[in-house]
């Protein structure tokens, strides 16, 4: 082919289906792009390197770059929209005082003369575990310390650990409580299949459990307060609508580090705005596995437990509010727990709550869609505000547009990106986050930093989720240190630290962190736009994670 010739036919190409009147339809597009490609690579001898860099800049790479801030955009306001509704909700409960106390029954339970303890239901309290060394002294002695009629309450301890050590330990435990006059029972399974919701499945079908009108739920690190069920199950038994109490989760390792300061900071929002949101205008939220009581009839109406995802709380919270059932937040009710202090066991922990909901959004969306008796308000909520919005978007345009399309900018002075996209939205996206917890707004930039990094986890774990595949039903149980490092002589911090490479240094956050380096640099020396003012600090962000320096280092014994 000639040189005139082929390039007349490339510029025909592009000319013809940039100005086209019609719509082109996704098959068209592919198919242009094709041809391109085609006539591009024919004429690739014949143009010289620089001419051939200057055309595929202005015809493919520019307005992909567009495209996809253009998307990114969209996203952005996506997110805007959704953090702004919920705040908003929020304030209307708070100043309005639209409290569950103040909207649903619920008065004390207490013992008369006719019935004594039986004017109280019987109540399951399901403690599952898997090699929790460090706290399950701490779980099981808080939930034996709850204050209900003794003959009114069963403790179900599921105890799937593989450690021989451990298991009896866990075992010593039970027996202990027992002899203390405490109804607790030791269970086993002969497997893990399901992990932690197949082991749920199975601890409703000992006979014992047929008794027993709620089930209250706690993870192993966490410390129920003993007047934990006096003030969560009476909104059960006065409202037989309700499937659900929620309470708050307090953390009781939060200033730790700074790691998980980041943490209570994303936390608190969750909890103090989007759960209390759904609570508010939809009696609809998330059920977050732990620290809350189910009205065990509705666990069956709605199914039972699955374990066809890594969220099967989620999982059964969708169903169940699909069935009409009611679920009620209350903050005021807080449960001590544990944050992540690793930063190994805060991703594996992010890849599960990121990559399970996805992988449930792709298994329910059409169920959702095409489910009978439902509004088509709850269901956009569940599909668009619930699934889309908090859990898709959110994870996408916070890495796509911040940590890649941004920093690529800076080598195509032809893409500009609106000061309303760059500035004002992540702004008032931070605010909103950070007014949750006021004691820590002085750490609104590291947040963002940190929020920024774990992004690119959630982001592929989203991935996937919707893609199944992959890891997509990787289960590891996050990592409880408990009182370990309290109770580690002061001798331990001069021991050497006994790290492998493959576990101190992580890979991928150290592209990323170069990949932002050299964008900040050529920015600084080339541009004049200063985005090389958040790009640095970014690349450090992601240098000092990718080398390991976040969170609790344990030292070893030796």
């Amino acid at each position: 082919m000639e040189k005139g010739t082929c390039l007349t036919s490339l510029a025909l190409l592009l000319s013809s289906s940039s100005s086209a009147n019609h719509e082109p339809t996704l098959r068209a597009v592919v198919s242009q792009l094709y041809q391109v490609l085609l006539l591009s690579w024919a004429a690739l001898p014949e143009l010289p390197l620089g001419e051939l860099w200057r055309q595929f800049r202005a015809w493919v790479a520019v307005p992909l770059l567009r495209l996809a801030v253009f998307i990114c955009l969209v996203m952005s306001m996506m997110v805007l929209v959704e953090k702004v509704s919920m705040g908003l909700i929020t304030l209307y409960a708070k100043v309005f005082r639209r409290r569950p106390a103040r909207i649903y029954k619920c008065d004390p339970l207490t013992e008369d003369e006719e019935m004594g303890s039986l004017a109280f239901p019987m109540v399951l309290v399901q403690i599952p575990m898997y090699n929790e060394k460090e706290v399950y002294q701490l779980s099981i002695g808080a939930a034996c310390n709850m204050v209900w009629p003794s003959d009114r309450i069963i403790i179900q301890v599921l105890d799937d650990s593989t450690d021989p050590l451990i298991k009896e330990l866990v075992k010593k435990e039970c027996e202990m409580w027992s002899e203390r006059g405490k109804d607790i029972r030791y269970e086993r399974r002969q497997n893990r299949n399901g992990y932690k919701a197949g082991a749920l499945k199975v601890g409703m079908r000992y006979s014992y459990v047929e008794s027993c009108e709620y089930i209250a739920m706690f993870d192993a690190d966490f410390q129920p307060a003993p007047d934990f069920l006096l003030r969560t199950v009476p909104f059960l038994v006065h409202n037989p609508k309700i499937a659900l109490v929620q309470s708050r989760w307090k953390f009781v390792n939060a200033s730790e580090c700074l790691m998980t300061r980041m943490q209570e900071m994303s936390m608190n929002f969750h909890f103090k705005v989007e759960q209390e949101s759904g609570s508010t205008a939809r009696a609809f939220f998330g059920y977050n596995g732990t620290a809350g009581v189910w009205r065990i009839r509705a666990i069956h109406e709605a199914g039972g437990w699955q374990d066809r995802t890594t969220v099967e709380d989620m999982d059964l919270a969708v169903r169940a509010g699909l069935a009409g059932w009611k679920f009620v937040y209350l903050g005021d009710v807080k449960v001590n727990s544990e944050l992540p202090s690793t930063f190994k066991a805060y991703r594996y922990q992010q890849h599960r709550w990121s990559c399970g909901p996805a992988n449930l959004f792709r298994k329910m969306f059409l169920k959702v869609l095409m489910a009978e008796g439902v509004a088509m308000s709850m269901k956009f909520y569940v599909i668009y505000n619930f699934f889309v919005a908090r859990r898709i978007v959110s994870h996408f345009v916070t890495f796509s547009f911040y940590c890649a399309v941004i920093p690529l900018s800076v080598f195509f002075p032809e893409v500009i990106i609106p000061k309303w996209g760059l500035m004002y939205v992540p702004t008032a996206i931070t605010i909103i986050n950070a007014v949750a917890t006021p004691s820590s707004v002085h750490l609104v930039i590291f947040w963002v930093l940190f929020e920024n990094v774990m992004s690119l986890h959630r982001c592929k774990a989203v991935l996937i989720g919707l893609l199944e595949t992959g890891r997509v039903n990787e289960w590891i149980v996050t990592e409880k240190l408990g009182d370990t490092l309290k109770t580690k002589s002061n001798t331990c911090a001069t021991k050497r630290f006994r790290f492998k490479i493959k576990e101190r240094f992580n890979l991928l956050e150290i592209m990323v962190g170069i990949y932002l380096l050299v964008c900040a640099c050529y920015d600084y020396v080339y541009r004049d736009d200063l985005y090389c003012i958040f790009i640095f600090p970014q690349s450090l962000a992601f240098m000092i994670m990718g080398f390991g320096y976040i969170g609790t280092i344990i030292p070893g014994d030796k």
